[in-house]
């Protein structure tokens, strides 16, 4: 490893929260498949909360001389915050993300990394994969559900393993689950996002159940990407859609009511079909209000927006460049 932070290109991220294994197994693992990169790396840990095990682990290889930095977070506040918090002690221009137990072999961290030759991100997908029906058709639905409100087809966002430049973490900012969908955020920003073939572990088995919790926190997940991902500065379109089918619903059923009254001499006391078009004419109105407040703000914060990325600037003959303006085009286009 480079003892100048000037010559480290590469810094690799593991988070370490709930699911772990042994460390010391884990380091020599990924210190393996790094070492076949031949260049210099940054390797940092972030315990998300005490994680003792993993902790002790850790001080073991530190007194055999190996040469690693380790962040402890005062409690557990997710994966993402986990990256996040990496990612500010990290000094490489390209950055990787390793989970904190065995998903892919470390001999394919190369392979990984080669993905940045022409990609701004690279995420692993395990495969050959391993597991039982229910795992494969619980997969298939998520990313089938994902596939189709995002149009993006990825096939194991749940691997931890990512390989990206530096520039996607300082445009995009991590929070809750949304590590699992760095993919469809960097490539909703513009950036040019690729799925590499990894082999699996051999040690990665997981033989448990998911709760309902976890698809039910899923979907939730999936909803929220596709409110980001579709409707971010178009906020109008999905509750005023939302809010005019709404109000539709409460207007036609109001009329029918009205028309019941005076042609057919139905009385609307005591109908609680009354009560609750009217319900909807109101809830359809502030719903929609709240599109339009969306888009206010949005309008009012636009200068400060990007969700785009430069790949090339050209100049004719003659022309000079504004200060640092190759120099930012080279760094996204390299």
């Amino acid at each position: 490893m480079g003892s100048e932070k000037t010559n480290i290109d590469l810094s690799v991220i593991v988070p370490v929260g709930d699911r772990q294994a042994d460390a010391e197994e884990l380091y020599w693992e990924y210190k393996s498949g790094l070492a076949a990169l031949a260049r210099p790396y940054q390797l940092i840990f972030v315990l998300d909360g005490e994680q003792a095990a993993f902790a002790a682990g850790l001080r073991r290889l530190l007194t055999q001389g190996e040469r690693f930095t380790v962040i402890g977070l005062t409690r557990t506040f997710g994966e993402s915050t986990a990256i996040m918090a990496g990612f500010s002690k990290a000094v490489g221009r390209h950055i990787v993300t390793l989970p904190a137990y065995f998903q892919i072999e470390g001999g394919e961290i190369p392979k990984l990394v080669s993905g940045l030759e022409n990609f701004d991100l690279a995420v692993g997908r395990r495969w050959p994969r391993v597991g039982g029906v229910l795992e494969r058709l619980r997969r298939w639905a998520f990313h089938g559900l994902l596939a189709w409100v995002t149009k993006l087809q990825f096939h194991d966002l749940a691997c931890g393993a990512r390989a990206f430049r530096r520039e996607i973490l300082e445009e995009i900012q991590l929070y809750g689950d949304q590590h699992r969908f760095l993919a469809v955020l960097g490539d909703r920003q513009g950036f040019r996002v690729t799925e590499l073939d990894l082999r699996q572990s051999t040690r990665d088995r997981f033989k448990g159940l998911y709760g309902p919790r976890e698809y039910f926190r899923g979907a939730i997940d999936i909803f929220t990407i596709f409110f980001l991902v579709r409707f971010t500065k178009r906020p109008l379109r999905f509750f005023g859609m939302v809010g005019i089918t709404t109000f539709g619903v409460g207007a036609l059923w109001t009329l029918m009511l009205v028309v019941q009254r005076l042609f057919f001499d139905q009385s609307l006391a005591d109908r609680p079909a009354l009560l609750l078009a009217s319900l909807l004419l109101v809830l359809g109105l502030q719903v929609f209000a709240i599109g339009l407040l969306g888009e206010l703000i949005i309008f009012t914060h636009a200068r400060q927006l990007k969700d785009y990325q430069v790949s090339e600037i050209v100049f004719f003959a003659g022309q000079a460049p504004e200060p640092g303006a190759t120099q930012r085009a080279k760094a996204i286009a390299s």
